[in-house]
């Protein structure tokens, strides 16, 4: 009877624990990204609806530690290191049992992952390579091959978790163009926030390149400086229309929409920037105006309707590899 009454008091202790859970990584998603919240909510396969909000909120909480301004390097790298660990020992089913709230986030969401080489498993895996990345790379140049494997890590996490959360069960198509609606994504983030990140530490921009165009990092007015933003504007439009092509083919309506929605965040910022003349600037409040909104979603609905198709161009159609290699 003893361990009866134990038994039923761990699964009450551990239901309370799991709608904590719930409920944190809800109210970081919403504060963090409405857009995330939203799509969440009414696009994510019901059964997973709750694992999509701890997915999001638990890399959010862990990129603004490493982000902020205060604490050492050393604290910071000691931070990934302990989540790694962490990663690791839930995959191991062997998670420590003192687990910081947040923590608790990734601890709940493997526990539900019962596939082999999940979508999960892949996005959780390849995110914690991004941070580990970011930690490594802070107030140091980098080199192109280091950014397009930076990429490349970024546009497979967020591309696995995209099909793993909605349209779970259907199948996708498998081409060397699954990951570049994303990889493009990443390349127009990286220009809207060069100059935020310059700031903090993070450079965007290649050695090589400033070593052939002999300026620094901070000469953003330098006519090369543009020139390299003009390149890379034209290499996410490649991206997006190889991109645009393989998300037509997703059968599935609700992924073909977040896949769209999250794609016109993007076009509307490179529409942006060619207009500023390739010049890049330090904020962008206007992205979260009303007619902006109203774009996106013209932009979205269209796309996914197949009212608007890109243009494939010569580059996009170059694209045979995973690595996607960035010239």
């Amino acid at each position: 009877m003893h361990n009866f009454y134990h038994g039923l008091l761990y699964e009450e202790k551990m239901d309370r624990k799991t709608n904590s859970s719930r409920s944190l990584a809800v109210d970081i998603t919403r504060a963090s990204s409405t857009q995330t919240y939203y799509t969440i909510r009414f696009l994510v396969d019901r059964e997973l609806v709750p694992d999509a909000y701890r997915a999001y909120a638990y890399y959010r909480w862990v990129d603004d530690i490493l982000d902020a301004g205060s604490g050492s390097q050393a604290d910071k790298v000691a931070f990934l290191e302990r989540q790694q660990s962490l990663l690791e020992a839930c995959y191991r089913l062997q998670a420590p049992g003192d687990l910081d709230e947040h923590e608790q986030l990734l601890a709940d969401l493997i526990a539900n992952d019962g596939e082999n080489n999940s979508g999960l498993q892949s996005y959780l895996r390849n995110m914690m390579a991004v941070m580990a990345f970011d930690v490594a790379r802070r107030g140091r140049l980098i080199s192109q091959a280091e950014l397009s494997e930076y990429s490349r890590l970024l546009a497979t996490a967020v591309t696995e978790a995209l099909h793993y959360f909605i349209g779970h069960n259907c199948s996708l198509p498998r081409n060397e163009r699954r990951y570049l609606a994303v990889q493009g994504a990443h390349v127009v983030h990286m220009l809207r926030d060069a100059l935020e990140d310059t700031e903090a530490g993070y450079f965007n921009i290649p050695a090589e390149y400033l070593q052939a165009q002999s300026f620094s990092v901070q000469d953003t007015d330098q006519r090369a400086y543009r020139e390299w933003v003009h390149a890379r504007v034209k290499l996410a439009r490649s991206y997006f229309s190889a991109g645009s092509d393989y998300l037509a083919q997703v059968k599935n309506l609700r992924c073909r929409l977040a896949g769209f929605a999250y794609m016109a965040r993007f076009e509307w910022m490179l529409r942006t920037i060619e207009r500023d003349g390739y010049r890049l600037r330090t904020a962008y409040p206007e992205r979260k105006s009303l007619p902006a909104g109203l774009w996106m979603a013209w932009r979205t609905l269209t796309s996914v309707f197949g009212l608007h198709r890109f243009k494939i161009q010569p580059q996009a159609l170059a694209i045979q590899s995973a690595h996607y290699e960035e010239r």
